[in-house]
């Protein structure tokens, strides 16, 4: 073989494991990637079933029921409603017309299974990506505290 065959061979060999690093790097960024999502924004752009999610809002009065461990409510951006449902032990803070951000994931039926449930921490906080969704779709109500007055530094 010669030294000219051997340094081609060896370019070649370096750019299939270089690109072979890249698509890793970048499939481990998409699985770690978490999207926020309003109600709204899940019925304009529907999330795949499986698909790992935030979804934010507030509790939607009158619709939390408990089945045991399991805890189903609704969650409302005021214009649009999603379906929630929750195993396990729920934050203090957790009540109907509260802001939440639930992480999980959305099934084929259009119900979501949260596997966390985070509440606001105090009377006047609202999680930022809560807030900018009630601006967005003009259901902000003007005099409310914004996310960012009073969030711990």
């Amino acid at each position: 073989m010669r030294p000219k065959h051997r340094r081609l061979y060896f370019v070649l060999f370096g750019m299939a494991a270089l690109g072979i690093a890249t698509a890793l790097v970048l499939s481990a960024f998409r699985d770690g990637l978490v999207f926020f999502y309003s109600p709204t924004d899940l019925v304009e752009r529907p999330a795949e079933p499986g698909q790992r999610l935030r979804l934010g809002g507030l509790v939607e009065e009158g619709s939390v029921s408990r089945d045991g461990a399991t805890v189903n409510f609704v969650i409302t951006d005021l214009n649009q409603t999603v379906a929630v449902s929750f195993t396990g032990i729920l934050p203090d803070l957790f009540r109907e017309g509260q802001g939440v951000v639930t992480e999980g994931m959305m099934q084929s039926d259009g119900r979501f299974v949260a596997s966390d449930v985070l509440a606001k921490h105090d009377e006047n906080y609202l999680p930022k990506e809560v807030a900018d969704a009630l601006k967005a779709s003009g259901n902000w109500r003007e005099g409310a505290v914004d996310s960012t007055e009073n969030a711990p530094q």
